[in-house]
């Protein structure tokens, strides 16, 4: 994160397009959206062209926390858990359905499920679906390296939106 008092813009960008450039997510799925994000990391999608084919193991290197399916109460504070052991700076998708909204579990007198993930972590993409499609975890990425670093991949640079 850039520092409050003082800015280093050439340096800050720098470090913003190596950050977009190796996206860690964490190896971290719950139900069916898992399958579709383990089908995003096989050769046909190619994950690796954005830099963000490391799954890691361990919160501690990751940077990127893919919440991929149903979220139960009973799991909320370990998910929680694994998110506060993930050093800053920090990112987080809703993958499907299930971890935006609930999904089909989202029904009156249900008492297990969290209504999506936004209600304990800070979500900073949305990826609907259910399940999405390995195409539209690759779209949030692109949406997620925007976010960082303020820059479209794909769009020249010298033109005007």
């Amino acid at each position: 994160m850039p520092s409050s008092i003082v800015q280093f813009a050439v340096a800050d960008k720098l470090i913003n397009i190596g950050r977009v450039n190796s996206l860690w997510p964490l190896t971290f799925g719950i139900a069916c959206c898992a399958i579709e994000m383990m089908a995003t990391g096989c050769a046909r999608f190619d994950m690796s062209r954005f830099g963000a084919e490391v799954f890691r193991p361990s919160p501690r290197q990751a940077d990127l926390m893919i919440v991929a399916g149903t979220v139960t109460k009973k799991m909320m504070p370990g998910i929680k858990v694994l998110y506060d052991q993930m050093p800053e700076p920090k990112w987080v998708m809703a993958l499907g359905n299930c971890a935006i909204s609930g999904g089909p579990f989202s029904f009156e007198g249900q008492y297990s499920i969290v209504l999506g993930a936004d209600k304990f972590l800070p979500v900073d993409i949305y990826i609907p679906g259910c399940p999405p499609r390995p195409e539209a975890l690759l779209e949030g990425i692109l949406q997620l390296e925007n976010k960082i670093s303020g820059w479209n991949r794909w769009k020249d640079p010298e033109a005007k939106a």
